[in-house]
Parts: structure tokens; sequence; C-alpha cells
């Protein structure tokens, strides 16, 4: 059976069991008001499967990386709810919201957001060493070694290249093993090969280990390597695919950007 994400309201507010490790119920994210007012998100109604791998595109301005950060709780809906889990977003605290992104979600930002005077080994570790958490050191080698990050762990940010640096910000995600990765264009500044690497570890990681990572995507190759596709227009989830390859999510994309098509939207 193909897997299909839950997509309604009726849906999301009595989900099965702990099937789904994050919601989005009715979410509206505006900015401005009056005749400068900008719906990013309107009226969003998905659920994010546990223990896969869900990749969110559409044409640049659907809302995909809005959705990723109210998700994540970098960012606050205007109404409707974000939930991790069974955890409502908007009624934490700030003190709360901290606590919570540090101990259960790991997010990928595209500006790597790595504190420059720390070398790539203590970025890496950072979020455990904040939490005082150990350090599973058998995890770390795997998740350093496949970064391909084993002869650069003493250079700072500055001294690594871009593709480096990206490297290390996804592995600072995945080592504290979070209830779930949100990645934002992991593979956008790395070569095919590493970008390559990178995607296999992220579903080796969510088919070994239950991980579960979103993935914020433009590129149709990139989203191929994930379970299924959440495809975003106009701030509204319009399409999904599931077991998706280079050629079909082309073909979704096509028909968000031409009404014309068969199946797509205006």
């Amino acid at each position: 059976m193909a897997l299909t994400v839950p997509v309604t309201a009726e849906e999301l507010r009595d989900p099965a069991g702990s099937a789904l490790a994050a919601r989005a119920v009715d979410a509206r994210k505006s900015y401005g008001r009056g005749t400068a007012r900008v719906d990013a998100l309107d009226g969003v109604n998905l659920g994010i499967p546990r223990g896969r791998f869900t990749a969110v595109m559409g044409p640049s301005g659907s809302g995909k990386s809005t959705l990723m950060h109210c998700m994540a709780g970098l960012d606050t809906l205007t109404s409707g709810s974000m939930l991790l889990g069974q955890t409502e977003l908007s009624g934490l605290g700030d003190r709360q919201l901290t606590r919570l992104r540090r101990d259960r979600v790991g997010f990928v930002f595209q500006a790597y957001n790595l504190v420059p005077m720390l070398t790539a080994l203590e970025n890496i570790r950072l979020p455990l060493d904040i939490a005082g958490r150990r350090v599973d050191t058998e995890w770390l080698d795997r998740v350093v070694s496949t970064m391909g990050l084993g002869d650069r762990l003493r250079h700072r940010p500055a001294e690594l290249s871009g593709g480096q640096q990206q490297r290390v910000a996804c592995a600072r995600a995945l080592v504290s093993r979070p209830e779930i990765v949100f990645a934002d264009e992991p593979t956008g500044n790395l070569d095919s090969r590493a970008g390559t690497e990178i995607l296999r570890f992220l579903g080796d990681s969510v088919r070994d280990t239950g991980q579960t990572v979103v993935m914020v995507t433009h590129d149709p190759a990139t989203a191929s390597h994930a379970d299924i596709v959440v495809f975003l227009s106009d701030g509204r989830v319009v399409d999904q695919l599931a077991e998706p390859t280079r050629e079909g999510v082309l073909e979704r994309m096509k028909a968000l950007r031409d009404p014309g098509v068969p199946g797509g939207h205006a």
C-alpha cells in the first residue's frame, strides 16, 4: 500500500496513536496588513509520519520554508495549531520552546548557523554539550565518517569550504538523534557525490534507527530519495507522491507551474 500523509483537519485532530511525528492543523501565517498582507501559509493541514523521510516541494513563494520553520518551533503561526508529537507549540513559553528545540528537534539551516569560534567537532557536539547529554561515540564516529569530516574536525568554520560547513551542520542535526530532523535544502552547497552520500545517510537513519526526517528542496533528484513528497502551492498542500522518482516529481512540479496541465493548480 502506498504511503499517504493526513491532509484534512479531521484526520489530524484525532491521529492514530503516535503515528505522526508532527502536525499542522489549519495552519496560517501572514505577514503585513491590508493590501500589503501576504499569506505564506493559508490553512495548511499536514501530518508528518513518524519514522519516514518526507520531502516538501513547491514553487518559489509556496510557503515550504515557512511551514518548516513553524513546525520546528523557529517561527510562530498567525492562527491554527502546530504540534510536535502531542505537544502544542503555541502553548509553550520561550524557555520551553528553547528546550524543545534543543532536546527534540534537529535542524539543518541553509546558512549553516555554525559557531565561528568552535571547531567542527565542537559545533557537531554542541547540542549534546548544551543539554549535558553523553556523547554516543560510535554514532558520532559513524556520522563524521559518512559526512567525510574525519580530517576536518579541528578546523573552525572559516577554515572550511561551504560544502564542508554544510556537512558539519548536517552532522550536528543528526548526532543527538532527535525526535525529528528538519533539513532546509541540505545538499544545496554540495557537489553531486557528497550530496548523494548525505541523502543516503538520511535515508539510512530513517530505515535503520526510525529517525523522522523532513526536508525542503527544489530539486526533483534530491526529493526522489524521500519516502513521500508533499507539494505546496500558494500556502496550501495540493498534492503528494509516494515512492517518488525524479521523473514523477518533475511531472508534478510542472503541473503546479502550469495550470493548463491536467492536475495543475491555478
